[in-house]
C-alpha cells in the first residue's frame, strides 16, 4: 500500500479537529518528560537511543535523510497535547487528525513566523514522522512492544486555487491515548519555550515531571540522570553541563542544588519555587484536568 493510500484510508476514518484559537496553557505528556525519546542537540543524530530500566524498554531510531526528532521538534507535540486537553476540558470532540496553520503552531511555541521558521517547522514534522519508537511503556504485558512514529502522516493543504490553507497531521494512537488520560499530562511553564539548550530543556521536563509542585522536591544522582537523558555526551561532559545549568539557575519555577555523597558522588536536588496563588499568571493557574 502506498503512503498516499495509507493517508487516505486513515484520514477517512477520523474526524478532523481544527486547532482552537486563543491563549491556551501549554501541556506536556508525562511519558515524554520522564524518558529519553529525543535528540538533545540540533546536529543530526542517527545513532539510536537505547534505554531499559525494570519493565520499561525504549528504542528510538532515525533515518539518515532526516535524523532523529529533537527536543525542539517535540514542541509540536506539546502544542498538540495542549490543544487536545483544552478541547476535552471544554467538552469538544478531539481527534488524532489535526489541522492548523503554521502560524498558530509557531506562535504557540514562541517561534518566529518568517519563511525560515516555516521551513524549520516542516523539517521538524519530517523528523517527527520519520523517527520511530519501540517501547514497552503502557503495554499490557512485559514482553509486548508498541512501535510508532511521532506523527503518522502530515501534509500541507490548499484551496481550489492553490492558495495555502495550513497543515494537517495525524498523531499516533500511543501518544493520543496518553494525552487523553489526564493523569499523564502536566501543565508546564510557558518560559520553557525560551530555554535555548537541549539539555536545559530536557532537565526542565525531568524536574517538572518528578519534582512537580511538591514542597519537598526530588533528586537524582548524576549517573541516573545521564542514563535517562539518552545523551551522546560522555558522563564527564554531561556532569559539567548540568553544573553550569545549576550555576545559572535557568529552569523556570525550580531551584537546583548539587549535593555530594560520602564518596563524592554528585546528586541533583530540585525543589519548586512556591508562588503566591493570588499572583499566578494565566498559564500558571490550574485548569480543569491539570495535574499538580
Amino acid at each position: 500500500m502506498t503512503v498516499q493510500h495509507r493517508w487516505a484510508g486513515e484520514r477517512e476514518q477520523l474526524d478532523l479537529f481544527r486547532a482552537l484559537p486563543g491563549d491556551l496553557a501549554p501541556r506536556d505528556a508525562q511519558d515524554l518528560m520522564a524518558y529519553p525519546f529525543f535528540a538533545l542537540a540540533k546536529s543530526k543524530r542517527v545513532r539510536p537511543i537505547e534505554y531499559r530500566t525494570g519493565a520499561v524498554a525504549i528504542r528510538v531510531e532515525a533515518v539518515p535523510d532526516h535524523g532523529m526528532a529533537t527536543i525542539w521538534d517535540a514542541d509540536v507535540l506539546i502544542w498538540a497535547a495542549s490543544q487536545i486537553v483544552e478541547a476535552r476540558d471544554t467538552g469538544l470532540k478531539t481527534s488524532r487528525l489535526m489541522a492548523a496553520t503554521p502560524y498558530e503552531i509557531l506562535t504557540f511555541v514562541g517561534r518566529g513566523t518568517g519563511a525560515r521558521d516555516y521551513d524549520r517547522l516542516k523539517a521538524a514534522l519530517d523528523r517527527l514522522q520519520s523517527t520511530t519508537v519501540l517501547t514497552s511503556i503502557r503495554q499490557p504485558a512485559e514482553r509486548r512492544r508498541h512501535r510508532f512514529s511521532w506523527i503518522n502522516e502530515w501534509k500541507e493543504t490548499a484551496d481550489a486555487n492553490g492558495r495555502p490553507l495550513g497543515l494537517e497531521l495525524i498523531l499516533p494512537d500511543w501518544f493520543y491515548a496518553g494525552v487523553l488520560d489526564d493523569a499523564l499530562v502536566l501543565t508546564i511553564d510557558r518560559a520553557y519555550f525560551d530555554l535555548k539548550g537541549g539539555l536545559e530543556r530536557w532537565l526542565y521536563r525531568i524536574v517538572r515531571k518528578h519534582g512537580g509542585r511538591q514542597a519537598g522536591g526530588w533528586s537524582f544522582d548524576f549517573l541516573h540522570l545521564h542514563a535517562k537523558s539518552g545523551s551522546l555526551s560522555p558522563l564527564k561532559h554531561f556532569a559539567y553541563d548540568v553544573r553550569e545549568i545549576v550555576r545559572r539557575q535557568t529552569l523556570p519555577g525550580y531551584r537546583l542544588v548539587i549535593e555530594r555523597g560520602p564518596r563524592g558522588a554528585e546528586r541533583l536536588v530540585f525543589t519548586p519555587i512556591l508562588r503566591d496563588p493570588s499572583v499566578m499568571t494565566l498559564h500558571q493557574a490550574a485548569r480543569p484536568g491539570d495535574k499538580l
